[in-house]
């Protein structure tokens, strides 16, 4: 008879979730790994399967989290307003323990994608998804007023898109609040 898990596989998984963000993958060793999730490494390897399965789980699952924050945020209001408090937040949340590294994907899609393909295609994809989620609320804001640009809805999100990355990695260098709030102010300006 097997013997009952002794811990949460969740809270396992969010614990190599953050050790996985603040560090990278390649940082990161098993020893790390066993230390912050408290798992043995046969409980590990019988749960997970393994660190890079262990990391993928954990991008998994911080993707299905901060999705539903984006989705959640975009939702919230006239679509300007939601656009400038998803952005906005980016900046006052980098303070946090939590956020102070940047995005889990962005800084994965610089240190994974040139070696692993199955990890590029799932971040570059996350990216076109929130493209065009950002063009499906630009041209909700058009429609009702509160995006006044003329511009093609696809063609802000994706310069959106590509200034949230940007965002992402000044956060996670530690660039001076100033100079990113005044980064949002400039790129939130494309939508006027």
């Amino acid at each position: 008879m097997a013997r009952p898990q002794e811990f949460s596989t969740p809270d396992a998984l969010r614990a190599a979730m953050h050790l996985f963000w603040r560090r990278g993958f390649e940082a990161t060793s098993m020893t790390d790994l066993l230390n912050a999730t408290g798992l043995s490494k046969s409980s590990l390897y019988a749960t997970f399967g393994g660190k890079r399965e262990l990391f993928l789980a954990a991008l998994d699952a911080y993707r299905e989290e901060q999705g539903a924050i984006f989705r959640e945020t975009l939702a919230s209001g006239d679509a300007r307003t939601s656009l400038e408090t998803y952005f906005r937040r980016i900046v006052a949340t980098e303070r946090e323990p939590e956020y102070a590294f940047g995005c889990m994907s962005v800084c994965q899609l610089v240190e994974m994608s040139p070696r692993d393909p199955e990890v590029q295609q799932r971040l570059l994809a996350d990216m076109d998804a929130g493209a065009q989620q950002l063009a499906e609320i630009i041209a909700k804001g058009q429609n009702e007023g509160s995006v006044r640009s003329k511009r093609a809805p696809l063609e802000l999100a994706q310069l959106l898109s590509v200034a949230f990355a940007g965002l992402q990695v000044l956060v996670r260098a530690g660039a001076d609040r100033r100079r990113l709030d005044s980064a949002v102010t400039a790129l939130l300006a494309n939508l006027d």
